[in-house]
């Protein structure tokens, strides 16, 4: 049964956030079960704090992570917020609902020897001449090697197109999440290893990273051409494009960079989203300490 108040939710945040299309699923999921499942109140106008304390504690009764159940509960906060401002609704209810603290997960990263046998991956694999285009072996080099030289999400590599490139002042120009653009410096191997496959696939214009149809490569295609390589490499680390991001991010801050510039090179909007990375380089230095100092 239709909702006219997510409805209109959705419609604002698909046109005026220009929300992805993820973001919209989640969303609406998450208005979706709260409204089927909270227990206390009949409409939206009518639900208060204590409502939603309820619902709270129905949630956390169930096998969900705390990060799920604080995505799920923004969601109802950003409703809540646009109902304020646009239904003229007294106060936001979810304002004064404490949510559980997030869970401490450190990320897990590939070593730099680690990281070096993946790259190498893609020249040492067996060839398929009749799965693969030629070139495969190519794109797929460019692929690892622009992961880890510029920290992409995986939605934001299979969005590039040619002329995101720039060969010569040796950057990437993305669209991130919020479809905010940014540059990305991306080092010599990314260049050259890109350059070679354009060459070698005849890569002119549009997507750069194309399927053996000629398509733009989906994230599913990389996702499997990962494992291919990780199961080549020898790495023991079930490795996805997000850990390669944060491998990126700790092995720049273990050689030096300030956080501000890791934070921009990843396109985060909060300094408190990269702050996770001074801690694995921190557990790392520990670890490094207590294996080499004598009275450690």
């Amino acid at each position: 049964m239709s909702d006219p108040l997510v409805d209109e939710f959705m419609e604002f945040l698909s046109v005026e956030r220009t929300a992805s299309p993820r973001t919209l699923i989640n969303y609406h999921h998450a208005l979706a079960t709260c409204r089927a499942q909270a227990p206390r109140f009949t409409t939206w106008e009518a639900a208060t704090a204590d409502d939603f304390r309820a619902y709270l504690f129905v949630m956390m009764k169930r096998p969900l992570g705390r990060a799920t159940i604080r995505l799920h509960f923004a969601a109802l906060r950003s409703f809540y917020a646009f109902l304020s401002r646009r239904k003229n609704l007294p106060a936001n209810p979810l304002l004064v609902v404490q949510l559980p603290k997030p869970e401490k997960k450190l990320p897990v990263i590939l070593t730099v020897t680690q990281m070096g046998a993946l790259l190498d991956a893609p020249a040492a694999a067996p060839a398929k001449a009749k799965q693969a285009p030629a070139w495969a072996a190519a794109r797929d080099a460019a692929i690892l090697e622009l992961f880890y030289s510029s920290g992409l999400r995986l939605s934001e590599l299979v969005a590039l197109n040619v002329e995101h490139i720039d060969p010569y002042s040796d950057t990437v120009r993305v669209l991130g999440k919020g479809r905010k653009e940014r540059l990305c410096p991306i080092g010599p191997p990314a260049v050259e290893a890109i350059q070679r496959y354009r060459h070698q696939a005849e890569v002119h214009t549009g997507p750069l990273f194309l399927s053996k149809l000629r398509r733009r490569l989906t994230s599913r295609a990389v996702n499997d051409l990962l494992k291919k390589h990780l199961h080549h490499s020898g790495v023991p680390i079930p490795a996805t494009p997000h850990k390669l991001r944060h491998s990126f991010a700790t092995h720049l801050l273990d050689n030096g960079a300030d956080l501000r510039s890791v934070q921009s090179l990843l396109g985060h909007a909060s300094l408190s989203t990269t702050q996770i990375y001074t801690h694995v380089t921190i557990e790392r230095m520990k670890k490094a300490y207590d294996q080499a100092h004598p009275r450690a």
